[in-house]
């Protein structure tokens, strides 16, 4: 699909994801096109699908997060059902933040934010460990974030 993106479009993506509060105006003088075609564009590639949606990056920090797991997940039964329900779960906890069924040694990797060690460590007792199909987790807790999201490769 990305086939179709000229060298414009890339730009008008690669733009987004830096500043996705980015003026019209602004977007189609950092491409090289005046406002009409680069909203006609910019309208174009959010219909078929480049652009998933808008958001704001929060700052963990400043909202009291100061813990980053990431949580293997494994299973001792792979049932479809069971799967389901789990992700179904996961969904519903604002706490897990990225969820990835993953092949290896695990069948899923979670990313957690908790306040503190203490609040993880509640979590993971009261509410991970309960969920179905949970038969062993293990975690990793993130010492620094080296590199966040910082979008997709565009060349």
């Amino acid at each position: 699909m990305t086939t179709d993106l000229d060298k414009t479009d890339r730009a008008i993506l690669a733009a987004l994801q830096k500043d996705g509060r980015m003026s019209n105006a602004k977007l189609a003088e950092l491409v090289g096109l005046s406002e009409t075609p680069c909203a006609r564009r910019l309208k174009r590639l959010e219909n078929e699908g480049y652009i998933g949606h808008y958001r704001a990056v929060l700052a963990r920090p400043a909202l009291g997060f100061g813990v980053v797991a990431f949580v293997l997940v494994r299973f001792a039964v792979h049932d479809k059902n069971l799967a389901n329900r789990f992700e179904r779960e996961v969904q519903a906890i604002p706490r897990i933040i990225a969820c990835h069924n993953v092949s290896g040694s695990a069948d899923y990797i979670l990313q957690v934010v908790a306040r503190d060690l203490d609040d993880y460590g509640t979590f993971m007792r009261d509410q991970m460990r309960s969920l179905p199909g949970v038969t062993s987790v293990e975690s990793a807790l993130s010492l620094r974030e080296v590199k966040a999201d910082s979008g997709l490769p565009l060349s």
